[in-house]
C-alpha cells in the first residue's frame, strides 16, 4: 500500500516594488505561482501585479494551514515584513517549484 502526504503552502507574494503583499493558502504552490505570473487569477493579485514569491510555510494539514493563513493576514504591514525579513531579508523572489 502506498499513501501519500498531502502538503499546503501558506505564500505571501509582493509586486516589483514590494510595496503590496498578499497571503494565500493553496497545496500546489507551483502551480499557484505559475497562475499569479501569468495573470491567471482573477482579482486582486492581477489588479496590483502581485506574482513574486517572497515567503512560504509548508504544512502537512490543511486546517493548520488556513489557520496560518488567517493569522498571518490578520497582522500589521510591519509584522508581515519582520516575519518574511526572517527567512528573506532581501526579499529576493524564491524558486517556486518546490516539488
Amino acid at each position: 500500500m502506498q499513501f501519500r502526504i498531502h502538503l499546503y503552502y501558506v505564500y505571501i507574494i509582493t509586486n516589483a516594488s514590494n510595496k503590496v503583499l498578499y497571503t494565500g493558502v493553496t497545496s500546489d504552490l507551483e502551480k499557484r505561482c505559475y497562475e499569479h505570473k501569468h495573470k491567471l487569477v482573477k482579482g486582486f493579485t492581477q489588479k496590483y501585479n502581485v506574482n513574486k514569491l517572497i515567503y512560504f510555510e509548508i504544512f502537512d494539514d490543511i486546517e493548520l494551514a488556513i489557520s496560518r493563513e488567517k493569522q498571518i493576514k490578520g497582522y500589521s504591514r510591519a509584522k508581515k515584513a519582520a516575519l518574511i525579513d526572517q527567512l528573506n531579508s532581501n526579499w529576493d523572489e524564491l524558486p517556486y517549484n518546490v516539488k
